[in-house]
């Protein structure tokens, strides 16, 4: 099957391919897409002339690499496959699966001769031995599940159908979710049980490998409070109060555990919150959001979308794949969905809604938090309206077309 082309990553990535003094390290939640982007830079390298032979491709999740568990036993299988004698092209995926990995991938880099490509599903990738020893000598890409502008390109790509209704194309993505593998697969109940089989691939390997935990179905319970309530305002304190008062007996500090054993698997993703006036990061109080809309379906046989997390969850993750870093912002008793801060450190303040069309309280309400702002950064308002408000010279845009449109804060 020919692979469709994530061009969003590839363009990042494509700057060093060559590099042989620098490792690319590709993260991500498992099944997002991590091993396609890696044969998709070795396809784009054949194309330009790097011989077959230059390519060493070894998927450590594959049965005939499972022995595979040791620094020495990595090497070898590397050095074994080496044929060629000028710069090699090495691909290694799910390197995380080896201990001490770390060590063989720094010797090959200083040896020079390799331009290192390897991938991982835990944020235990970034931690420790390779952040201390290569500091300077590695560049991340993330790589999140498809965003809609994805979606409908792949969707086009494989010739599956499109609704020529825009929302009802939006919602069919919001219900399905956006880890490629769907895509290929046309029935909603299939889908679901693709997404169970990842959250247990994702327990096992990521979180159970990692993590101490003594009652599985305590974890399951916080796992799956924290994912039904994406996007909202969660205190700690607060949730572990309720957790105990229904009978579940866990610590306060187990209940942390278990959401950052959840955040290290990239199911969660943590957005702080900033306030605006003492431009501070405030604590306590977090919001999180989950790494595909298909972990709250699957989790949950009701179908009713709840609009106004869920669009904020997709606008989170657009923004996230442009790589800006991404934060709640207070102003006063206001609140800000989101502060952006690009990579050249210029800001933006994005507020989401599904419409601000149903009552001039609705648009009052949105519009009420960007006007409190009083900086010259661009504001923008999300909705799905097509019929636009001009108003404070806020941006009031569609957001369907503006992630269609790939367009930039």
């Amino acid at each position: 099957m020919d692979l469709f082309p994530r061009e969003k990553y590839l363009k990042k990535i494509r700057p060093f391919y060559h590099d042989d003094d620098l490792i690319k390290v590709i993260t991500g939640v498992r099944r997002c897409g991590k091993s396609s982007i890696m044969q998709m830079i070795a396809r784009e390298l054949r194309q330009n002339g790097v011989s077959e032979e230059q390519i060493i491709f070894i998927d450590l999740d594959l049965r005939e690499y499972r022995k595979i568990k040791t620094a020495d036993q990595l090497e070898k299988v590397i050095e074994s496959h080496k044929k060629f004698d000028g710069v090699n092209y090495l691909f290694i995926d799910e390197i995380q699966n080896v201990q001490a990995f770390e060590e063989v991938i720094n010797g090959f880099r200083t040896e020079g001769g390799y331009s290192i490509f390897i991938t991982g599903s835990n944020s235990y990738l970034l931690s420790g031995e390779l952040v201390t020893k290569l500091t300077g000598r590695y560049l991340e890409f993330e790589v999140f599940p498809l965003g809609f502008d994805e979606y409908e390109q792949m969707k086009a790509f494989y010739g599956k159908k499109i609704d020529n209704n825009s929302l009802i194309e939006l919602t069919n993505y919001i219900l399905e979710g956006g880890f490629p593998r769907t895509i290929h697969i046309d029935d909603l109940a299939a889908k679901r049980t693709y997404v169970d089989s990842v959250i247990r691939e994702i327990f096992e390997k990521d979180i159970r490998k990692r993590v101490k935990i003594r009652d599985k179905a305590a974890f399951e319970t916080v796992q799956q409070f924290i994912i039904n309530n994406f996007g909202a305002t969660i205190n700690i304190k607060k949730l572990h109060e309720a957790l105990t008062k229904n009978g579940l007996v866990i610590s306060r500090v187990t209940v942390m555990r278990y959401i950052q054993a959840l955040v290290d698997a990239k199911i969660l993703y943590e957005c702080k919150r900033f306030d605006m006036k003492s431009k501070k990061s405030l604590s306590g109080d977090k919001k999180y959001y989950i790494s595909d809309l298909s972990f709250y379906f699957s989790q949950n046989t009701d179908n009713r979308v709840n609009y106004g997390p869920t669009l904020e969850n997709i606008v989170y993750f657009y923004a996230k794949s442009l790589d800006y870093s991404v934060s709640v912002g207070r102003i006063g008793q206001l609140e800000c969905d989101f502060i952006l801060r690009a990579p050249d450190m210029d800001y933006s303040y994005v507020q989401v809604s599904y419409t601000i069309a149903a009552s001039r309280e609705t648009e009052e309400r949105e519009y009420r938090s960007l006007e409190a702002i009083r900086d010259n950064y661009k504001k923008y308002l999300l909705t799905t309206d097509y019929l636009l408000q001009k108003r404070s010279g806020i941006i009031h845009t569609n957001l369907i077309e503006f992630m269609k449109n790939e367009q930039m804060f």
